[in-house]
């Protein structure tokens, strides 16, 4: 019974492709680095009275988008949350959909 585990586990460790790469794994693919739109576009200001603009940064609930999801640089995360959170304060975007 003990050779039947161990022989499943051995099967499933040995899943390569047809290279023979031992680093190939279908489940882990390298993401490419997004780059931070506002970084690379100097010319791109953000304003938190502009409706269009902010809806990018916010999701269907409401919510604030992480910077995993905005591919903004820490520096430009931080604007866009207090953006947002100034177009909430002036009604322009809902906290929360309802």
């Amino acid at each position: 019974m003990s050779d039947k585990k161990s022989n499943n586990k051995n099967n499933k460790k040995k899943r390569y492709n047809n290279n023979g790469d031992d680093e190939f794994d279908p489940k882990f693919r390298k993401m490419r680095k997004k780059v931070c739109t506002m970084c690379a576009n100097k010319e791109l200001v953000l304003d938190y009275k502009n409706y269009d603009q902010m809806k990018k940064f916010v999701n269907e609930k409401g919510k604030i988008l992480p910077r995993r999801a905005t591919g903004a640089c820490a520096k430009h995360q931080r604007e866009i949350t207090q953006a947002v959170k100034r177009a909430r304060h002036i009604a322009i975007l809902p906290y929360t959909q309802g």
